[in-house]
């Protein structure tokens, strides 16, 4: 067999990026980051962008990414960390996040992907055991995969079950105990997909029942939870009770990078044993400035939570009233639940963006239940109450038609 061979299928994915290229699957938006941007030369309301408090285009660190691209250049420091690719203000940008999210210390990662597997691979050995949430983000289950393929053991609950995640606790640690490791505990403060929290206040009370750390993938909360906006260890009170904390700059901070935060000598030894980081490239000066701008922003300007919430809480509570199933959703993410088939969705979504100038994302299966579609919308401080007044009556009306089966030809030759 010639390696090349599967590639014929293409994969789950790729197997519809024939038909579906360019408008379902890498479709473009273009121009301004914002709430109102260009979809095939048309300019569409845009509700999907994880640029929760608007500061992709916030003069303030447009200003500040211009000129310390002017200064720096997008080279500087050059080598890894470990190397050459050290400086103060790398470590001044960790010093203030290590203080934001009240940890010890942090340590800046080139990606968040690339940094969750890696802190992963990095804290557990193979007679460590990972326990996990069974919805838990892709680079977590890449993690886990690196380490079983070490030999290590791991077992999975049911998503959000806390039952069940004490009963694999109890497995973890007759395992442990027969390979002399650890437990490591993992799940996310904020699920990306439905908007729902991880239990981590019932997770943290089982510490005093079983001898574990606990990992917290808080991609979607960092910025959007908490009083302060630090995050959803903030938001339930157990910020002290998570022992490895990750954080991105993708999403609130609008750039890219990402962040671990935990105690002095955890950091420390990631920063020397994370192979992610020591064979990779140092993040670019004028990111790491940037963060710096977006995070003082963060802390100084709490009206972009404040405007953020407005937005979610008006967006909700109108899809609600219009009897939309929303889900368990607790934050900003706000997934909208209706019942159809994969060609209903694609209908729904083609009207949504060439009839009602509305651009969100679709879901369908195997990601969800079959029979059932998603329209994944993200709210951000930048959009306004007429967007959101706006979207909800247009939800309305797709849905009636959906309901009454006018979805059910199959036209999207006519668009792709």
């Amino acid at each position: 067999m010639d390696i090349f061979d599967k590639i014929k299928g293409m994969g789950p994915l790729g197997q519809y990026g024939k038909a579906a290229h360019g408008y379902f699957i890498f479709p473009k938006l273009e121009g301004e980051i914002g709430p109102k941007m260009k979809f095939r030369d048309k300019e569409v309301l845009t509700w999907s962008l994880n640029n929760y408090l608007g500061l992709a285009n916030h003069p303030e660190v447009r200003k500040t990414d211009a000129e310390a691209a002017a200064e720096y250049g997008l080279g500087y420091p050059m080598g890894a960390r470990a190397m050459s690719g050290h400086t103060s203000i790398h470590e001044k940008l960790e010093a203030n996040l290590a203080e934001f999210v009240g940890k010890q210390d942090a340590y800046l990662l080139n990606f968040g992907y690339q940094g969750m597997v890696s802190i992963i691979d990095t804290i557990a050995s193979r007679n460590d055991v990972i326990v996990y949430d069974s919805e838990s983000h892709a680079c977590i289950m890449d993690g886990v995969f690196l380490h079983k393929a070490k030999g290590g053991k791991s077992f999975v609950f049911p998503h959000n079950e806390i039952d069940k995640c004490e009963k694999m606790l109890g497995m973890a640690t007759k395992r442990a105990q027969e390979t002399g490791g650890g437990i490591l505990v993992i799940t996310e403060g904020v699920f990306g997909m439905a908007g729902d929290l991880g239990t981590l206040d019932k997770i943290a009370d089982l510490k005093d029942k079983y001898n574990f750390r606990l990992l917290v993938d808080d991609a979607h909360g960092f910025g959007t939870m908490g009083k302060t906006g630090a995050g959803t260890g903030e938001h339930f009170g157990v910020t002290d009770k998570i022992d490895i904390l990750f954080n991105t700059f993708a999403k609130s901070m609008a750039s890219i990078g990402a962040f671990v935060a935990a105690d002095e000598d955890v950091v420390n030894y990631l920063r020397y044993n994370m192979r992610s980081q020591i064979f990779a490239k140092s993040l670019p000066m004028p990111l790491v400035v940037g963060a710096l701008k977006r995070l003082e922003l963060l802390k100084s300007q709490p009206e972009l939570k404040e405007n953020l919430w407005t937005i979610v809480n008006a967006l909700q509570k109108g899809l609600k009233e219009q009897g939309f199933d929303l889900g368990e959703t607790e934050s900003p993410v706000t997934p909208v639940f209706l019942n159809g088939s994969v060609p209903e969705a694609m209908q729904l979504t083609m009207d949504l963006r060439e009839n009602y100038n509305i651009f969100c994302s679709i879901v369908v299966y195997p990601v969800i239940p079959k029979d059932q579609l998603m329209l994944r919308i993200i709210p951000t401080a930048v959009h306004t109450l007429e967007d959101v007044e706006y979207t909800i009556k247009a939800f309305a009306e797709v849905k009636e038609k959906l309901t009454a089966g006018k979805y059910q030809s199959d036209k999207t030759a006519n668009i792709l």
